[in-house]
This record gives C-alpha cells, sequence and structure tokens, in this order.
C-alpha cells in the first residue's frame, strides 16, 4: 500500500487525498504533528504561543479536496492542519512554528502567520475575524477579473460576534461575491463556551439576515462535510454568491498552549472523542476493505518516523537573521 501523502511536492500532496487511504494518512500526519508541536513547546523549543487543531482534521481536508490551487483560503491562528491539507510540507510548516529561516515565511511569522502562495494560503490570522473581509476581498478581485477562483474564509464561532463577519457576509451577498464562509464552530470561542456568549447555537441561522444559504454540516466527518462544500464551492464558482457553512466540530486541546481546559463540563470532551474524526476514517477504510490493521499500522508508524526526522532536521536549522523582519516591509514615496 503506497500513497504520495508525504512527498515533499505540494501539488503530489494535494492529489493524494483523493484516494481514502492517503486522506486518513494525511489526517494521522495532522494529528501527529500537532501531537509534536506540543512536544516542542513544552521543552521550550517553540517560543510565543501555539493553538491546535487535533480533533478538526476531517474538515482541514475536505476543504482540500474541494478547491483547486488557484483558489485561496484565509484561516485562523489554528491553522496548522489546514495549512499541510492544502499542501505544505511538514518540514515548510514545522520550520516556520520554531523560528527557522527555513519556513514558509522565513522564520518570522510563527505559528499563528503560516503562508504559501503556491497552495493558496493566505497569511493567516492572530486577530479573531479578520480574515472575513479579507476573503471577501480577494473574491471581488476575482469577479472583478472575471476568473473562475473562489476565496475561502475559515473562522471560529467566536468570530460570529463581531462586526467582521456581519460585514463581510453583507458585502458578499450584496454582490454575490464568489466567497465561501466556514464557522468552524469547535464550541468554545478561546475560553468561553458559546451558550455564554451567543443567543442561538445553530450559526448557519444567522445566514437567511442576508438571504444566502447556510447550512450546517457534521464536521467531524469528512464524508459528509465534502458534500456540503462541495456544494458551497460550486455555487460560488458559477456566480450564483455566498454560503454559509457551519461545521459542529471540537478542539481537543485548550484554546492555546498555556490553557488546559478546566472548565470544560465533566464528560464533554469523552463524548466528542467518541466522534473522532480520525477514529471515524479509520473505521471506514476497515469496514469498506480498503485496507487492514496491518496496512494502517504501517502507515502510521511510517508518518510518525518521519516526523521524527523532520524534527531534528529543522531543529538544526539556523534562525532568521534580525533583518529578515524587514524583509518584506514596504514604505511608499514621501
Amino acid at each position: 500500500m503506497t500513497t504520495l501523502v508525504r512527498s515533499d511536492d505540494p501539488e503530489e500532496r494535494r492529489e493524494a487525498l483523493t484516494d481514502p487511504v492517503a486522506r486518513y494518512e494525511r489526517m494521522y500526519e495532522i494529528r501527529r504533528f500537532e501531537d509534536r508541536v506540543n512536544e516542542l513547546f513544552a521543552r521550550g523549543a517553540i517560543h510565543g504561543t501555539t493553538h491546535l487543531c487535533a480533533g478538526q482534521e476531517a474538515l482541514d481536508v475536505s476543504l482540500a479536496l474541494e478547491l483547486r490551487p488557484t483558489d485561496v483560503v484565509s484561516a485562523t491562528y489554528r491553522g496548522h492542519g489546514i495549512a499541510l491539507a492544502l499542501g505544505m510540507t511538514v518540514h515548510s510548516v514545522l520550520a516556520e512554528i520554531m523560528g527557522k529561516a527555513g519556513g514558509c515565511t522565513g522564520g518570522v511569522g510563527g505559528s499563528m502567520h503560516l503562508s504559501d502562495p503556491d497552495v493558496g494560503l493566505l497569511p493567516t490570522f492572530a486577530i479573531v475575524g479578520a480574515g472575513l473581509p479579507v476573503a471577501a476581498g480577494a473574491a471581488l478581485a476575482y469577479q472583478t477579473r472575471g476568473e473562475d477562483h473562489v476565496a475561502v474564509c475559515v473562522f471560529g464561532d467566536g468570530a460570529a460576534n463581531i462586526g467582521a463577519f456581519h460585514e463581510a457576509l453583507n458585502l458578499a451577498a450584496v454582490w454575490k461575491l464568489p466567497v465561501v464562509f466556514i464557522c468552524d464552530n469547535n464550541v468554545y470561542a478561546e475560553y468561553s463556551r458559546i451558550d455564554l456568549t451567543t443567543p442561538l447555537s445553530d450559526l448557519h441561522r444567522r445566514a437567511g439576515s442576508y438571504d444566502i444559504p447556510g447550512v450546517p454540516v457534521d464536521g467531524m466527518d469528512v464524508g459528509a462535510t465534502r458534500a456540503v462544500l462541495a456544494e458551497a464551492v460550486a455555487r460560488a464558482r458559477a456566480g450564483d454568491g455566498p454560503t454559509l457553512v457551519e461545521a459542529k466540530t471540537y478542539r481537543f486541546a485548550g484554546h492555546s498552549r498555556a490553557d488546559q481546559a478546566t472548565y470544560r463540563p465533566a464528560g464533554e470532551l469523552e463524548r466528542w472523542r467518541e466522534r473522532d474524526p480520525l477514529a471515524l476514517a479509520r473505521a471506514e477504510l476497515l469496514g469498506g476493505g480498503a485496507a487492514t490493521e496491518d496496512d494502517l499500522a504501517a502507515l502510521e508508524k511510517a508518518v510518525s518516523e518521519d516526523l521524527d526526522a523532520v524534527a531534528d532536521a529543522v531543529a538544526a536549522l539556523p534562525e532568521p537573521e534580525p533583518a529578515a523582519m524587514f524583509r518584506n516591509v514596504w514604505a511608499g514615496a514621501a
């Protein structure tokens, strides 16, 4: 059983996802990647903070499957999985998170500012909701130029309560922009549970205020998520305007590495782990005869070994020179 999911070529990494075993491999790679980031952070090898997406891998690979490399995605600081799913290499992403010169933005962006135009990933945003108007702007550029590209914005449930959410959806609806808004509703906005901050639990219903489709989906299930995203992307590409997709997910870790999530009700995490997207995908492969236990065990071992090798290689990379922080900064003429 051979897949291309661990290839260093972004196009091959993305194309590999059409194979269900390779999809599982990518999801497993994302999960183990986040585990490794957590370990490195605890050892002091990663500075600042970082936000893990463990539990949300199904949305990441589903999105990558339904987009073209010429489409763009704006994502949040919890964007490691989206970056890897779209085709960025483990080496490129980990080097950036560890502040190494070989990272995707030269080691000056860190965990919250990943970007790679070759796979369509716009710089990820540290400011809550900031990607919403940026995605709308990209969609407007496509519309103006007569291109059939699509812009996607992935944001959390907390961002649905800020002005940029309503402004972006309103503008996109009025102008029928080719954009898909994906609310990754993982129950918590930083440390605040959704029922303490928001008067409704089904955020897709807010689409009705802008007369656009609002669609909920089980964000832990690749098949269900992919089907909904396929329709939303096709609608945008055809010129029929935006869609608000609400993916019901759950983050298995706290908000950031400093957060132990002690505020979660007893048993909540365990209930969501029963819907672990990796476990669901694994069971589907085994049940459908696409792979055996031995196949998947070998695959998982290979992914873990590759991560070990990449982590060692990245640790040996140099840090960027101080001048690197000014390399991509421009000033206009006086």
